[in-house]
């Protein structure tokens, strides 16, 4: 999977082309306004690209999950304008509830080259989108005249959907642009060919979501370091007393193999030797609440996050490491009580000079909100896409993309 040799937006010329560019423009919102406009600024290099190389850029996204077909709330609009003040391109909103309907024709047809046209949602197609329906697809590529396909929204690579995968085969040309691009080159490389000590760090709620990550990365890494609700899990595999915390008893088998095949291998294996506990999950999640740090978990109380001697241990392991990915908090790092353990985790990666690698979703959040980001190497878009890379699986939308 490293060096995934996929054409690239350097390797094409657009120049008086149609290009029709998957982005990931599904941002946030509340009332109508956009509350976080990442996924729209780490697109702009791209579409910045294609623009000055003279292509008519036509983008399309997701947003939200629409169940009921078009609805306004869920239209692209917003995005649409957020990203014209943020190009000095032309850019055209085609607001039209199947897409790629007259609308969407009209504002590709007049398009002058260097224009961006955005079109509407493309889950308002319902399950032609999500199943990869090949009409729509095929709808798509004749919208830019079946020319060229560009994929960068690696948040939905994961996905086999008509605008992810299914558009690709209907294409002349296809390429991955700049984001797609730094993401296999990161992640891919990471689990791959990662520069050696390689630490990996996991943690979130439930072993359940991560089983293949983790069998992937002990045979991948040299220490694999597990905190968040997922440690108690493995814990209980080792004997040892849990209490309230939140397991899984359909995997404690599963976690006494990972501990066996670690040791089988050679490979250093770090759970939690102190936890914060408290008598109960903070409800609402960031009510102030009582917390302890102790050795052993006592029977009427539940972790809630790893304590002070294993935030230190953990701090630790990364000092002498190469290379690091961290995918998923520590503890219940919306509560400031309880996100000592992944700000420990967060700073120690901050001081290192390893490449420091965010796996998306949560750690990616828990890096933004503390302040952090910019002392990162890289912070996945993607949650659940990075997820799946780093077990291993090929992604439909990059696997979709001409090789060199």
């Amino acid at each position: 999977m490293a060096g995934l040799n996929k054409v690239t937006v350097d390797d094409i010329n657009v120049k008086g082309k149609k290009v029709l560019v998957r982005v990931d423009f599904n941002v946030p919102l509340k009332d109508g306004k956009i509350t976080n406009d990442n996924r729209i600024t780490a697109a702009l290099p791209t579409i910045n690209k294609l623009v000055a190389d003279g292509g008519k850029v036509v983008l399309c996204s997701h947003l939200g999950k629409p169940k009921n077909g078009p609805e306004d709330k869920f239209s692209l609009k917003p995005a649409a304008d957020r990203l014209a003040e943020l190009v000095s391109a032309k850019v055209t909103f085609a607001k039209d509830d199947t897409v790629v309907g007259e609308n969407a024709k009209k504002a590709v047809a007049e398009m002058n080259e260097g224009e961006i046209v955005v079109l509407e949602n493309t889950r308002f197609r319902g399950a032609e989108e999500t199943k990869n329906g090949e009409e729509f697809a095929k709808e798509l590529a004749d919208l830019v005249d079946d020319e060229v396909f560009v994929m960068d929204a690696f948040g939905s690579a994961h996905r086999a959907h008509a605008s992810t995968a299914g558009v690709a085969k209907f294409v002349k040309e296809t390429a991955v642009g700049y984001l797609m691009q730094k993401e296999i080159n990161f992640l891919g490389n990471a689990v791959e060919d990662p520069v050696r000590p390689f630490v990996a760090i996991l943690g979130g709620a439930k072993v359940a979501d991560k089983l293949n990550v983790i069998n992937n990365l002990i045979e991948k890494c040299d220490t694999l370091i597990i905190g968040g609700g997922m440690a108690y899990t493995f814990l209980k595999a080792q004997g040892k007393e849990v209490g309230t915390s939140l397991v899984d008893d359909t995997k404690i088998d599963y976690c006494k193999e990972m501990i066996e095949k670690a040791a089988k291998e050679g490979k250093t294996l770090l759970l939690p030797v102190d936890t914060t506990v408290a008598a109960s999950f903070p409800d609402p999640i960031d009510a102030p609440i009582e917390v302890e740090v102790m050795d052993s978990i006592p029977a009427d109380k539940m972790g809630l996050d790893i304590g002070t001697k294993t935030a230190e241990m953990y701090a630790e392991a990364v000092k002498s490491a190469k290379t690091v990915v961290w995918n998923g908090p520590m503890g219940v790092f919306e509560n400031p009580v309880l996100a000592k353990g992944t700000i420990a985790v967060a700073k120690s990666l901050a001081e290192t000079d390893a490449t420091t690698i965010i796996g998306g979703g949560d750690s990616a959040a828990a890096v933004i909100s503390l302040g952090f980001a910019d002392k990162m190497s890289h912070i996945s878009t993607g949650g659940g896409a990075s997820l799946e890379y780093l077990e291993g699986k090929v992604l439909p939308g990059i696997d979709v993309i001409a090789d060199k």
